[in-house]
């Protein structure tokens, strides 16, 4: 059976460069047979997540998203960075899904335990987007996902780009690595679990 990966990007501006950078690594995913799931955040019109708000009445729009999300093997996801760290639409993403639904215990992660990531940013900073890397591997690591020690960063992005192609080879061959990477080691967590 495919290795179902799910593909999101944390921006929903037109024109994002790490939706770009989510689609190519749809495309890396694809060619390796894989089923892809690309993860259109704004199909998801989700509150801010607050207790009250879960306790009152869990938004069918978080159900769909952690059903989406459940269903995946593994999770490529590509961020922005947001003065330093990712953005909120990423984080208020992250949060509905992690919560308990349907009489699961307070940390089940159901939608996270066990699965496999790879983390990928493109940025107009010089330096592609690390520092918020860095806090989403954390957030993903904190969830109970195994995150791939291999990252892309793409630095220069309004320039790294021509149209939906990235210009130089080395973070087009970086990405395509790294979607290999994650998908063989979502084969593996799969087959262990």
């Amino acid at each position: 059976m495919a290795v179902k990966i799910g593909i999101m990007a944390g921006s929903l501006r037109e024109g994002s460069y790490n939706a770009k950078l989510a689609n190519l690594a749809a495309e890396d995913a694809r060619t390796l047979g894989a089923d892809v799931t690309a993860i259109d955040l704004a199909e998801f019109d989700l509150p801010i997540y607050h207790h009250a708000i879960e306790t009152d009445a869990f938004p069918d729009a978080a159900l769909r998203l952690k059903e989406t999300l459940k269903a995946q093997d593994a999770l490529l996801i590509a961020s922005p960075e947001y003065n330093g760290s990712i953005p909120g639409l990423l984080k208020n993403t992250i949060d509905w899904a992690s919560r308990p639904t349907d009489g699961e215990g307070l940390v089940a992660l159901s939608a996270f335990r066990d699965k496999a990531a790879g983390i990928m940013s493109a940025s107009i900073s010089p330096f592609g987007g690390l520092r918020g890397l860095a806090h989403l591997r954390q957030i993903l690591s904190t969830i109970q996902m195994v995150v791939h020690p291999a990252q892309v960063s793409v630095p220069v992005a309004h320039q790294a780009f021509d149209g939906d192609r990235l210009v130089d080879d080395l973070p087009r061959q970086l990405l395509a690595d790294m979607v290999g990477k994650v998908a063989a080691m979502a084969e593996g967590l799969r087959a262990s679990n």
